[in-house]
């Protein structure tokens, strides 16, 4: 699955490759639907040069094979190879982690990511963050993330949410997550499935301070046309 932007805006913020910081971000997909921002995603940062830390659980994997026309291999490694040749990218820009990979930088708050973006978000993560769970190493990623004070981006895809879901939420936000639902904007009149995907995934960039052109910004274009 490949996406192309095709939509500019003169309303840009830092990008953090310019500034000189080369720390990775962290991705994870877990396995509420929505693979397809998650991938988008991870395919804007490393087209734009940025490094990538990638956590993918097992029921991500299924929902990738099921949303998507993506077959990924069964290791990290083999992970890591196939995506790096699938997004034509250096391959020092992209490490995929295992799990239970707890020698992995993300399992420590001596060298965490500059930010963490859990895309798409289930509830059960949800759940395990805010509980602090730490049971495998997405889960332990994001403690590292909440307790070293950084950047945690959470895109929930789940609809209806329950009070258990709407308490965890708060909860979190009120420590310091961003809390961005997969909601899309049709300000900008998208045509296709892929102009959906990057409204969503150009809040993320935004609340990352990357700079992107995906899709223009209230203001700007054809909606401040009298």
């Amino acid at each position: 699955m490949m996406f192309t932007a095709n939509c500019s805006t003169p309303w840009v913020v830092t990008n953090t490759v310019e500034n000189g910081d080369t720390t990775p971000i962290c991705i994870a997909m877990t396995g509420a639907s929505g693979a397809p921002y998650g991938l988008r995603l991870l395919e804007y940062l490393l087209q734009t040069e940025h490094r990538v830390y990638l956590l993918i659980s097992r029921a991500a994997r299924v929902v990738i094979a099921t949303e998507t026309r993506l077959q990924l291999p069964g290791t990290p490694a083999e992970t890591a190879t196939w995506l790096g040749r699938h997004f034509s990218i250096n391959p020092d820009q992209l490490q995929v982690f295992g799990l239970e990979q707890w020698t992995a930088p993300v399992a420590s708050g001596s060298s965490p990511p500059t930010a963490m973006v859990v895309c798409p978000c289930s509830m059960s993560m949800v759940s395990a963050i805010a509980c602090g769970a730490s049971n495998n190493l997405i889960e332990r990623a994001a403690d590292v993330m909440l307790k070293e004070q950084r950047k945690l981006i959470l895109v929930p895809r789940e609809s209806p949410f329950s009070a258990i879901h709407l308490e965890n939420m708060l909860k979190l936000a009120r420590l310091g997550v961003t809390i961005l639902p997969a909601n899309p904007g049709f300000y900008h009149q998208p045509q296709t499935v892929e102009a959906v995907i990057e409204h969503v995934v150009a809040r993320i960039l935004d609340h990352l301070q990357i700079n992107h052109d995906l899709v223009p910004r209230w203001g700007y274009g054809h909606n401040n046309q009298a």
